[in-house]
C-alpha cells in the first residue's frame, strides 16, 4: 500500500501556545486531512494531551535559544533543521509550509531544494516592519525572494512585501479565520455582565489582546470622559495580559475613570466567547509604535462571529478585519475626539453593522472557509 503524501508544516507557534497564529495552524491543518500531514512545532506545557486527540502527526521538539552558543539561535535552526528533513525521508512530504519567514521559512526553502519540494511561507506583517538588524533582514528577504508561495494575511501585509520587491504571482492573499462553531452569538452571558457589576443602563465596550501601547486601549480609557461628558454611560473591560498592565490602570486613575474599567487578565478559554456576547461593541483601536503595527486582527472577526460590531485603527491589517462602514468603523487611533465620535454612532447604532460582520464571517471566514483556499494553492 502506497503511503499518503502530506504536508509538512514548520510553526514554532501552534496550540496550546496562545495566540491567534497558533490558533491559525492547528485549525487549518486539521480540516485539510489526517495523519499524512506532519506538524513540527515547539515542545510546550499541555502539549501530550492536545496532541493526543489531533488528527495530524504533531511532531514536539526543544526550539529553545540557548545562551552560550552564538547565534543564540543556532540549536534551534540545527534542531529543526533535522527533524524537518528526517520526516521529508521518512514521509515523503508532498510540500512544505512555514509558519514564519525565519526561523521556519529559512528551514523550510533549504529543505525544499533538497528534496524538490514546494515552499509556502506565512507573512504576517510585523516582521516586515519591525526586523531592522541588517544581517536578519537580509535573510527575511531572501527567503521571501526564492519561496514558491507567500500567505499574506492582509492588504497591508502584501503591500509591505510588494516594497520588498517581491513578485506580485508569488503573493496569495489568505485572512485568518474562526471557529464558528465556538464562536457565536447567543450565549449565555449575564454572570460575566453581574461579575463586573454591569448596571441595566450600562453599555459595555470590549478589548481582547496583549496589554501592549500599539493596541490603544490607553486611548480607548483617554476617551471615556469625552463619552460621560455627551451623556454616554459606558463600562470598558479589557481582557488580556502584558507589558502595559500598570501604565492603564495609572492611566485610569489619573482620569478618574479606574471604576469604569475592568481589567480582567486570562479568561478561560470557554469564557471568552461569552465575553463577546456579553459586549455591545468590540474596541481596539490600533496605532504603529515605531514601525510595530496590528498584522490583522483575528479579535475583530472572533467578535463578528458572536454577532458584534467593532472599531479598529486605520493602520496595518485590521481595515481587512474590519470594513469600514460595513462591518464596523476604522478611526485613526490616535485622534481621541475621532474615536470618541466613532464609539458614541457605533453605540447608538451597531445593529446593522453587527449583522454584515456576522454574515461575512459566516461566508468568508471560517476556518473551513481559510481551510479551502489554502488547499487551493499550487502544490498543496
Amino acid at each position: 500500500m502506497t503511503r499518503k503524501k502530506g504536508i509538512l508544516v514548520l510553526s514554532e507557534l501552534f496550540l496550546p501556545t496562545k495566540g491567534g497564529t497558533a490558533v491559525w495552524f492547528d485549525q487549518v491543518y486539521r480540516r485539510l486531512g489526517g495523519k499524512e500531514h506532519h506538524i513540527i512545532t515547539a515542545d510546550v506545557a499541555g502539549a501530550a494531551q492536545h496532541d493526543s486527540t489531533h488528527p495530524n502527526t504533531v511532531h514536539r521538539i526543544s526550539l529553545t535559544r540557548v545562551s552560550w552558543l552564538k547565534p543564540e539561535s543556532l540549536w534551534m535552526y540545527l534542531n529543526l533543521l533535522f527533524h524537518s528533513c528526517w520526516v521529508c525521508i521518512h514521509y515523503r512530504s508532498r510540500v512544505i509550509h512555514a509558519g514564519r519567514v525565519l526561523p521556519e521559512g529559512a528551514i523550510a526553502l533549504l529543505c525544499s531544494k533538497v528534496f524538490r519540494i514546494p515552499c509556502v511561507i506565512y507573512a504576517h506583517g510585523e516582521e516586515i516592519t519591525t526586523w531592522r538588524q541588517k544581517n536578519k533582514f537580509k535573510a527575511m528577504v531572501y527567503v521571501y525572494q526564492h519561496c514558491d508561495t507567500i500567505i499574506a494575511n492582509s492588504e497591508f501585509t502584501r503591500e509591505e512585501l510588494l516594497k520588498l520587491g517581491i513578485a506580485k504571482e508569488k503573493i496569495t492573499l489568505i485572512h485568518p479565520g474562526v471557529d464558528t462553531s465556538t464562536f457565536k452569538p447567543e450565549l449565555p452571558c449575564q454572570d460575566l455582565k453581574q461579575q463586573i457589576g454591569l448596571q441595566p443602563k450600562e453599555q459595555l465596550l470590549l478589548s481582547v489582546g496583549r496589554l501592549s501601547r500599539r493596541k490603544g486601549f490607553d486611548n480607548v480609557i483617554r476617551a471615556l470622559p469625552l463619552l460621560r461628558e455627551q451623556g454616554i454611560n459606558v463600562r470598558y473591560a479589557i481582557i488580556g495580559i502584558g507589558e502595559d498592565e500598570a501604565y492603564l490602570k495609572q492611566l485610569a486613575d489619573e482620569l478618574k475613570v479606574r471604576e469604569q474599567v475592568s481589567f480582567l487578565g486570562h479568561v478561560n478559554v470557554d469564557d471568552l466567547p461569552r465575553w463577546y456576547n456579553a459586549c455591545d461593541i468590540f474596541v481596539m483601536p490600533n496605532r504603529e509604535i515605531n514601525g510595530d503595527t496590528e498584522g490583522f486582527g483575528m479579535v475583530f472577526i472572533e467578535a463578528a462571529a458572536c454577532g458584534k460590531t467593532s472599531l479598529s485603527g486605520i493602520v496595518g491589517g485590521p481595515p481587512n478585519a474590519v470594513l469600514h462602514e460595513k462591518t464596523g468603523l476604522n478611526v485613526d487611533g490616535e485622534d481621541i475626539a475621532a474615536l470618541s465620535q466613532a464609539l458614541i454612532r457605533l453605540l447608538q447604532d451597531h445593529q446593522s453593522f453587527a449583522s454584515h460582520a456576522y454574515q461575512r464571517v459566516l461566508d468568508e471566514l471560517s476556518w473551513e472557509k481559510v481551510a479551502q483556499q489554502t488547499q487551493q494553492l499550487e502544490g498543496v
